[in-house]
C-alpha cells in the first residue's frame, strides 16, 4: 500500500482520540470532508458517461448495449473489489487506503482522457472504478468510528448527497462539459480535482480507525471476484442479448455467479468463527441491517436504471441536446443535495420509520407517473418534473436507510457493514440498469420504426413502478423493525 509511514498498528492518541459527547474530536473534520469531496467525485464518475452515450455511439461506431459497458464495466468493476474493503479497511490505515485509491483513480482518469477509442476508454473506466471502490465504504467507516450515534443521521446526509446526488448531478456536468467541448474533456475536467484531492491527502489525511494484522484468503477473494463479477456481467448482457448483441448468453455467468455466491457466502460464515472472514456477513443477524439494505437495493435499481434510459430517451426521441439533458436533469440532483442533509437532521429527531414509508410512496408514484404519461405526451420538461419528484422521494429514503442499516452493528463490523452497504448497491444498480435498458429494447423492438422508443420507456417505467412498489413493502417492514427495536430499549 502506499503512504506507508503510517502504524499498521496503532494510532496516535491526539489524531485517533474518539468523538466526545456530541462533539468531534480535533481534526476529524477535516478527514471526514476531504473523504467526502474524494467520494463526490468517483461516485459522480459512475454516471457521467450517460449523457455522452449518444456522442460516444456515433463517433466511436458502437451500439448502444455496448457503450453501456463505460458505465456497467465500471460498476462490475466496482462490484468486484468493494467486497475486499471490508478487509483492507481492517488491515491497513485510511491514509494508506485513501492515498492507494485515488492513485489509481487518478491513474484512470488521464488513460481515458487520453483514449483513442473504446477498448483504451473502457480500460480506463476500469482502473477508475479499481481506485473509486473503496471511498464510499472507506467514508462510511471513519464515520461510524468517529461521530457520536446523536449525529449520525446529521452527517449521513451529507454522505447522501455523495451517494445519490452525485449520480444523478453526474449527467448535467456531462451535458454542461458536451455542449462546449468532445467527451474527453469528460475527463480533463475530473483530473484536476482528483490530483489536488490526491495530494491534500499525501499531505494533510490522518488517520482516525484502529487497524489490526490479518491474513488474508485468497480463495474468498478469487470467489467473490467470480460470484459478484459473473452476476453483473450476466445482468449486462441481457441487455445485449436484446438487441441480439450478446457475445454470451446471459444465463451462463449469471448461473455461475449465482453458484460461485453461494460457495463464497458458506466459505464467509466458515471463516467468521475464526473472525477471518473477507466480507463478515454476520451483519445480516442484525434483522434492520438486513431490511434497510433490501430497501436499498430495490431503490438503487430504480435510480441506477433511470439515470440510463431517460438520456437516452430524451436525447433519441425527444431531440434534446447533450447541454439541454443536462440541464434537465438537474433540477433532480440539486433537490436532491439540498434535502438530504435537512432529512439527516429529522433522522437524528424522528428515526427511520417516519421518513422512508413517505419517500417510498412517493418513489413509486413517480415511477408510475413516467410509465403512463411519459410515451404519450413525450415532453421534455414533464420529464424534468416527474425526475425532480423522483430525487425529493430519494432525499428522504437514502439517509435513513444508511444510517439505519449501519448504526446497530457492533463496531468491529462497522467495516463489513459498509462494504456490504456498497457492494449491494452496486450489484442492485448494475441489475437495475440491466433491466430497464432491457425493457426498452424489448419494447422498442416490438413497437417497431416510429412509435418504438416510446413504447420502449414505456416498458422501461413499467418495471421500474414494480420495483418500486416492492420498496414501499419493504420499508413499512424495517419500520416495524424499527419500531419493534426502539420499544425494546425504552422497555
Amino acid at each position: 500500500m502506499i503512504g506507508g509511514q503510517d502504524s499498521p498498528t496503532q494510532l496516535d492518541s491526539d489524531e485517533s482520540a474518539p468523538a466526545v459527547g456530541e462533539r468531534l474530536a480535533p481534526g476529524t473534520a477535516l478527514v471526514l470532508g476531504l473523504l467526502v469531496v474524494a467520494a463526490f467525485v468517483v461516485v459522480l464518475n459512475e454516471t457521467i458517461m450517460n449523457v455522452a452515450l449518444a456522442s460516444l455511439i456515433e463517433d466511436l461506431g458502437i451500439t448502444a448495449a455496448t457503450a453501456q459497458w463505460l458505465t456497467t464495466g465500471y460498476m462490475l468493476t466496482m462490484a468486484i473489489v468493494i467486497p475486499t474493503s471490508g478487509y483492507l479497511l481492517q488491515r491497513f490505515t485510511v491514509r494508506q487506503v485513501f492515498i492507494t485509491a485515488m492513485s489509481l483513480f487518478t491513474i484512470g482518469t488521464l488513460v481515458a482522457a487520453l483514449s483513442p477509442g473504446f477498448g483504451m476508454l473502457l480500460t480506463g473506466r476500469i482502473v477508475q472504478a479499481s481506485g473509486a471502490a473503496v471511498m464510499m465504504p472507506l467514508l462510511m467507516t471513519a464515520v461510524l468510528h468517529t461521530v457520536p450515534a446523536g449525529r449520525r443521521g446529521t452527517l449521513m446526509g451529507t454522505i447522501a448527497i455523495v451517494t445519490s446526488a452525485a449520480p444523478a448531478l453526474g449527467p448535467a456536468v456531462s451535458g454542461a462539459v458536451l455542449s462546449v467541448a468532445e467527451w474527453p474533456f469528460l475527463f480533463w475536467t475530473v483530473l484536476p480535482i482528483a490530483v489536488t484531492a490526491l495530494l491534500l491527502g499525501i499531505f494533510r489525511l490522518r488517520n482516525v480507525t484502529q487497524t489490526r494484522r490479518l491474513p488474508i484468503d485468497v480463495l474468498s477473494v478469487v470467489l467473490s471476484a467470480l460470484a459478484f463479477g459473473g452476476i453483473v456481467f450476466g445482468l449486462a448482457s441481457i441487455g445485449e442479448s436484446a438487441s441480439g448483441e450478446a457475445p454470451i448468453a446471459p444465463w451462463i455467468p449469471l448461473t455461475i455467479g449465482i453458484v460461485v455466491l453461494l460457495v463464497f457466502v458458506l466459505r464467509q460464515r466458515r471463516l467468521a468463527r475464526r473472525d477471518l472472514a473477507l466480507l463478515d456477513l454476520r451483519t445480516f443477524r442484525t434483522p434492520q441491517f438486513a431490511a434497510a439494505i433490501i430497501v436499498t437495493a430495490l431503490i438503487a435499481m430504480t435510480l441506477f436504471g433511470t439515470l440510463t434510459v431517460l438520456p437516452l430517451y430524451l436525447q433519441d426521441a425527444l431531440g434534446v441536446n447533450t447541454l439541454a439533458t443536462g440541464l434537465l436533469l438537474l433540477p433532480g440532483g440539486l433537490i436532491l443535495a439540498v434535502l438530504s442533509p435537512v432529512v439527516g437532521r429529522l433522522y437524528d429527531r424522528l428515526g427511520a420509520g417516519p421518513l422512508v414509508v413517505p419517500g417510498a410512496v412517493l418513489l413509486a408514484l413517480s415511477q408510475v407517473a413516467f410509465a403512463v404519461t411519459l410515451a404519450q405526451q413525450g415532453s421534455a420538461l414533464l420529464a424534468m418534473g416527474m425526475f425532480t419528484v423522483m430525487h425529493a422521494a430519494l432525499a428522504f429514503l437514502f439517509t435513513p436507510l444508511m444510517t439505519a442499516a449501519l448504526s446497530p452493528l457492533p463496531a468491529e463490523l462497522y467495516s463489513h457493514g459498509s462494504a456490504t452497504f456498497s457492494t449491494v448497491q452496486q450489484l442492485a444498480g448494475a441489475a437495475g440498469t440491466a433491466t430497464l435498458v432491457t425493457l426498452m429494447t424489448i419494447g422498442s423492438t416490438r413497437a417497431g420504426v416510429g412509435s418504438g422508443i416510446g413504447t420502449g420507456i414505456q416498458y422501461a417505467y413499467c418495471g421500474a413502478s414494480m420495483i418500486a412498489i416492492l420498496a414501499v413493502l419493504g420499508a413499512v417492514a424495517l419500520t416495524l423493525i424499527t419500531r419493534r427495536n426502539s420499544l425494546k430499549e425504552t422497555g
